[in-house]
């Protein structure tokens, strides 16, 4: 059976703004006001799911995605004691470390997950779908990135080169083992 998984990047809030890492925070005005007018450029798909940052909960909601549940395998990437701060202010502090979660795919030196984990949760969420009807789901750009990874067989390294636009939408069709992406559409653009 071939399924269609649409991945929308949440709309912006301060965290995103300030480069700050995964800070749980609700969309700005700006953000929000966004996301209500690419309203209806949301795909219509059988299930319609959340992470569940207020992030991407209030962008699900903007969108107009009220009946969108939050799924845990959805939650954003846990970066443990780095959550909230900004990349600036732990590179100066630990630069080391920073440098070892950048170039090992295995290290987790924040105390929370390691890239390898993070593309690993995301591809058994991918795996596990059964849904003829289509998925929608609203997710941090880390777990996006994470699914595209998996669905194409990337390399981990590529995860650090993939970029997620605020309110884009990336598809993957296909099924367990054998997937195709169309990366990054903004919603509300007609032309693709």
């Amino acid at each position: 059976m071939t399924v269609r998984v649409m991945l929308v990047s949440p709309a912006v809030n301060a965290a995103l703004r300030e480069a700050r890492f995964d800070g749980d925070a609700p969309l700005d005005r700006s953000g929000r006001e966004r996301a209500e007018a690419v309203a209806g450029a949301v795909p219509t798909a059988g299930t319609h799911l959340s992470g569940s940052s207020e992030r991407c909960l209030g962008t699900a909601a903007a969108l107009g995605l009220t009946a969108a549940r939050t799924e845990p395998a959805l939650t954003g990437w846990d970066l443990g004691r780095w959550t909230g701060r900004r990349l600036d202010e732990v590179g100066a502090a630990e630069p080391a470390e920073v440098a070892s979660w950048l170039g090992d795919p295995s290290a987790a030196p924040h105390g929370g997950e390691s890239l390898r984990e993070l593309v690993d949760r995301a591809g058994a969420w991918l795996e596990s779908l059964d849904a003829p009807d289509g998925v929608c789901a609203v997710v941090e750009p880390s777990l996006l990135r994470a699914a595209v990874v998996h669905g194409l067989r990337l390399p981990l390294a590529a995860f650090w080169r993939l970029d997620a636009a605020p309110l884009s939408l990336t598809e993957l069709s296909g099924r367990s083992g054998r997937w195709n992406v169309r990366l990054g559409r903004p919603l509300g653009d007609p032309g693709r």
